[in-house]
């Protein structure tokens, strides 16, 4: 069985995600899907994937509850945020589709455990660092 990684560390990926989004926020301009409504679905998908991360850090039904909270107030002040970004603008649909992405990846993640279980098992390869690489490399050796 594979240890599990630091607390510290699997802060990581939840703060590298909300980098990104507010990198992309601070932006004057940002690429458009192309399709009606499709900045929706990357705001639902994002912040999806930001809940499930934050979800992560903690156990039950309160973390549960603090990774929607702590998602759903992380949108809001992205969304103000953009206020002051010259081409930007703040959107109650934006922050909607925050919320929602957020509450069906933490009702997702905490309720269908195949689904759980399937996000938190390690890719061989990167999973745990030199010795699933090792174990790669071996595998290749006569």
């Amino acid at each position: 069985m594979e240890p599990e990684p630091s607390k510290t560390r699997r802060w990581i990926w939840p703060i590298v995600i909300a980098g990104l989004i507010l990198a992309a926020s601070h932006r004057p301009d940002v690429a458009s899907t192309g399709m009606e409504g499709g900045d929706k679905v990357v705001h639902f998908a994002i912040y999806g994937l930001l809940a499930t991360l934050v979800c992560r850090l903690g156990t039950g039904w309160r973390a549960a509850v603090w990774a929607f909270l702590a998602t759903a107030a992380f949108g809001a002040t992205d969304e103000w945020h953009q206020s002051f970004i010259p081409g930007r603008s703040t959107e109650l649909a934006d922050w909607l589709a925050d919320v929602l992405g957020a509450a069906v990846a933490v009702v997702l993640y905490t309720r269908w455990r195949q689904y759980r279980q399937w996000l938190e098992t390690p890719i061989p390869f990167f999973g745990s660092g030199r010795k699933s690489m090792r174990h790669v490399v071996d595998r290749r050796s006569p």
